[in-house]
């Protein structure tokens, strides 16, 4: 059993170090703007969960923007509102990543096509010029991700008829609570709830969790987010310690809310 599970935890290494290499990239490109950016956009909570979803998906780090609104706040740079905004749409933002595992990742075979944008993300990132190595980081991280991916799916292909939905906690409330709590662990282990995502729904393509189960994985993922935040606020300003707890109390209410919408199967 042990040895099955290797390949697939090497999908989860390359996809870890495809989300450094392209969020690395990103920053590069971003360059000292973000700070700009996220101040200049924010004049209302409209404008300001429009910039916090660009960026988020642009950089494809909630936990960075949510911090950095903290931060903003800590030094004045923001107010409480604004970076309510901010952290709203960093919470659209992020799931950018998981809507192109379910719509690319798992629905075609990329592999031949990904590798030559490796080699050209690679090419491009010995440039001597900071924005085109940043953008052959960016390209390199993005091919890893769904290189990674494809391992994955390989890895759990393996677990067909081994590993089945009963294996896990039922779709009970205690059982769908339980799946919640293992997805808050996971996204605070790993600090990247995108590759806990990503195992989540390879393992539901493996067959090795049914939809409840793997919806409840996911929503404790979004909720285990939140921890980076709340250790930003350590120190911090009254102002800065309630934007990382409105962040928490944001995520924990519509994950509630998500977890009571799965259905009967669940409840």
């Amino acid at each position: 059993m042990f040895w099955n599970l290797l390949p697939a935890l090497g999908g989860i290494s390359l996809f870890l170090v495809g989300m450094l290499l392209m969020t690395d990239g990103l920053k590069v490109l971003a360059g000292a703007r973000l700070p700009d950016i996220l101040s200049r956009f924010t004049s209302t909570p409209f404008t300001g969960a429009i910039t916090g979803a660009v960026t988020t998906a642009a950089i494809q780090s909630s936990g960075a923007v949510t911090v950095a609104a903290v931060g903003f706040v800590a030094s004045g740079l923001l107010t409480f509102p604004q970076a309510l905004g901010i952290i709203f749409g960093a919470n659209i933002g992020t799931t950018m990543t998981g809507w192109l595992e379910a719509l690319l990742g798992f629905k075609l075979d990329l592999g031949q096509v990904i590798l030559p944008i490796v080699f050209v993300g690679v090419l491009l990132a010995l440039s001597v010029r900071k924005a085109v190595s940043g953008l052959g980081l960016a390209l390199a991280g993005f091919s890893l991700i769904f290189i990674g991916i494809e391992q994955l799916k390989s890895g759990l292909d393996a677990f067909q008829g081994v590993a089945t939905p009963a294996d896990f906690p039922p779709d009970t409330l205690l059982g769908g609570l339980k799946l919640l709590l293992i997805g808050v662990l996971i996204t605070m282990v790993t600090q990247s709830s995108s590759a806990g995502v990503a195992t989540a729904l390879a393992a539901l393509s493996a067959g090795a969790v049914n939809f409840p189960q793997a919806a409840a994985l996911v929503i404790g993922m979004d909720v285990g987010t939140t921890f980076t935040a709340v250790l930003a606020t350590f120190g911090g300003s009254t102002m800065a310690r309630r934007t990382g707890f409105a962040h928490v109390i944001y995520n924990v209410m519509t994950g509630a809310m998500a977890f009571f919408l799965l259905g009967p199967e669940t409840l």
